[in-house]
């Protein structure tokens, strides 16, 4: 298996809508454990496939203490209560910006031996499996921004985009 990096903003696997698991084999157990371990390299909350540079249905939370490992997810109810709270993401680094999100999602995936899991998620844990879940859509929490917000983060993103046209397409400080 090749050693797993973060991509940065502009890889054109981050805007990629994720392919379906099919198999539950160990190449996929392997690959979890491996963006386990990237996830907390980086004090990450959570890591999807594409963000590795994978266009696979699959990524990974941990919030206070509790690991997931996410296989095709679907969000099958959001709340009518959405909340705003400031997000970053791993492939975007120095860019934090409230989001609004539902509050309460209700959630059906598999785990990482393929058994169906279905549950109720609220606050951060709601949140951090929204984004996870567009980044497989191919959307990057900043097309969610707020106009005014996009307007505050637009000469970042000019940078994070000249900085990956100059070849800089992973996260270099975490080696």
């Amino acid at each position: 298996m090749k050693e797993l990096k973060i991509v940065l903003f502009g890889h054109p696997t981050l805007k990629k809508v994720a392919e379906k698991v099919e198999n539950f084999d160990d190449e996929l157990r392997e690959t979890l454990s491996e963006m386990v371990n990237l996830m907390r390299k980086a004090n990450g909350v959570g890591l999807a496939a594409n963000q590795v540079d994978i266009p696979k249905r699959f990524f990974v939370l941990e919030y206070e203490g509790v690991l997931k490992k996410v296989v095709n997810p679907e969000i099958l109810e959001f709340s009518e209560e959405k909340v705003d709270f400031e997000e970053g993401c791993l492939s975007i680094p120095g860019i934090y910006k409230k989001v609004v999100r539902p509050k309460k999602i209700k959630v059906k995936y598999f785990d990482e031996n393929g058994t169906e899991v279905q549950e109720e998620l609220d606050e951060m844990w709601a949140r951090a499996f929204q984004h996870e879940l567009d980044h497989l859509d191919g959307i990057l929490f900043t097309e969610r921004l707020s106009v005014m917000n996009k307007r505050l983060v637009a000469k970042k993103i000019e940078v994070l985009k000249k900085d990956f046209s100059k070849g800089r397409i992973y996260r270099e400080d975490l080696d």
